[in-house]
């Protein structure tokens, strides 16, 4: 009996804030099976020199070398086999390139790789360049989503006022991973998801098209705007192999990494999904045929984010997540060091965690916005009822752990789950992952039951994405 070919594989690549991603899924009986997995960190972030200190960059070069090096990792024969292509990343940031001088290709250990050439730095989501004052200067969108600080377009607009020689370096643009698309594809000029264009602002989903009259009225560079289609759709083909992977590889357009995250574990329209790493996100599914409101509402802590298949999740998507606990363990550990005593963060953050599941309630009121949060930046974090009796850390982290759930809670209440169905919560991301304190709050506040290690992963949900559309 002769030898079955080796079947297919799909390659998923998710370029985060942090890391570099990526997954290898074959098909299997139960749907796809993930048979190697490899992430890097990318050591990315850079000074930025027009934006100062408020400014939030990346340089592109350390991220595609961290890519060249989870590509690198991952055995050649399945590279080899790779039919498929899905890549995600993190959404409103924005990059600016040369469109034929964007990359060039060079022989490495493991085949052809590209390396950005004409590129600029990528101005992430948590760029703070674009003031309150500044975003209230712009023209009024005509899109579902408020805009903020760090949103593609909004900075656009900061260089085209504050800095304007800089854009004329450059003709196109794109996140980072619609660079990346471009790059292995030859793209002449960049395309974009609908999901990545509602990211910048300045897009209204229901027509799926850039408020070009609006923008054009104010001088905004328009031809910098990348062409915009539908998720799950090929944005074109591999021009050469890439680290043993087929030259003619099909590429799907480039996917924000929250949604791929939720499509990775999402299977049933009565899950909620709910994960907390760096910062938190809880998210819904709206019924078919949902639209969202013409005009943003800015008080509102819920946005709804263009799905697939012209769906859409409701998301309370909060700025405060692990961040404030990171927060907190490094506050402890200057107040001891200031004391003179040497404490390890990580040995600071498992005895206070040991300290809090000790202590079940505390009266303490912890409300943990330090980084603001988008609908209300001005509203920072405070402490109330403080008593005697609450002042260890055990109760101290309780209460902080019980506020950040509370607080997600609060932009999405329990309420508005149970209107829409809602019967269990997908619980996920690495804070919820390594702090039981977190986990039992949030079985405290929601009356749901509460399923943890539904792998949420954006490399893998954009492999299935481009899967699913084989």
């Amino acid at each position: 009996m002769a030898d079955r070919p080796a079947p297919a594989c799909v390659l998923g690549i998710d370029l985060g804030t942090t890391s570099v991603k990526a997954a290898l899924l074959v098909g299997a009986e139960q749907g796809q099976v993930v048979v190697e997995s490899c992430s890097r960190e990318t050591q990315a972030h850079t000074s930025s020199l027009e934006a100062g200190p408020q400014g939030m960059e990346q340089n592109v070069r350390r991220i595609i070398r961290a890519l060249n090096e989870c590509l690198a990792a991952l055995p050649q024969q399945q590279l080899q086999r790779v039919s498929h292509i899905g890549i995600s990343g993190q959404m409103h940031g924005i990059v600016f390139w040369k469109k034929d001088k964007g990359c060039k290709w060079t022989e490495c250990g493991t085949g052809p790789a590209f390396e950005p050439e004409e590129v600029s730095h990528l101005i992430t989501w948590q760029d703070g360049r674009c003031s309150p004052t500044f975003l209230s200067s712009l023209p009024l969108p005509q899109s579902h989503i408020s805009l903020a600080t760090g949103f593609g377009c909004a900075t656009v607009y900061w260089y085209l006022k504050k800095s304007p020689d800089f854009l004329k370096s450059y003709d196109a643009a794109g996140t980072i991973h619609d660079y990346v698309v471009a790059m292995l594809c030859d793209l002449k000029k960049p395309l974009m998801s609908v999901q990545n264009a509602a990211s910048w602002g300045y897009f209204n989903s229901r027509n799926k098209s850039w408020n070009t009259d609006i923008l054009k009225k104010s001088g905004f560079p328009v031809h910098l705007l990348p062409e915009v289609g539908d998720p799950g759709s090929i944005a074109g083909r591999t021009i050469c192999a890439w680290h043993g992977i087929p030259k003619g590889a099909i590429v799907g357009i480039a996917l924000g990494d929250f949604q791929c995250s939720v499509y990775s574990c999402l299977t049933e329209r009565t899950d909620a999904v709910l994960n907390i790493s760096t910062s938190a996100q809880l998210a819904i599914s709206m019924p078919p045929g949902f639209q969202p409101p013409e005009t943003p509402d800015p008080s509102s802590a819920v946005t709804y984010f263009p799905y697939f298949n012209g769906d859409y999740l409701a998301v309370a998507a909060s700025l405060n997540g692990g961040n404030v606990l990171a927060t907190f363990v490094d506050m402890v550990a200057r107040w001891t060091e200031e004391l003179g005593l040497q404490v390890q963060e990580s040995a600071i953050y498992t005895k206070i965690i040991k300290a809090a599941l000790a202590q079940n309630d505390s009266k303490l009121s912890v409300h943990p916005t330090i980084f603001g949060e988008r609908h209300i930046p001005e509203q920072l974090a405070s402490v109330s009822n403080i008593a005697v009796s609450d002042l260890s850390l055990g109760h101290v982290t309780r209460a902080l752990c019980h506020g950040i759930v509370e607080n997600l809670c609060s932009m999405l209440p329990v309420q508005r789950l149970m209107e829409t169905g809602v019967r269990r919560i997908l619980g996920s991301g690495s804070a919820l992952a390594r702090n039981e304190v977190l986990r039992q709050e949030v079985e405290r506040i929601f009356p749901f039951p509460v399923v943890y290690g539904k792998d949420v992963d954006a490399a893998v949900g954009a492999a299935m994405v481009m899967f699913h559309r084989k």
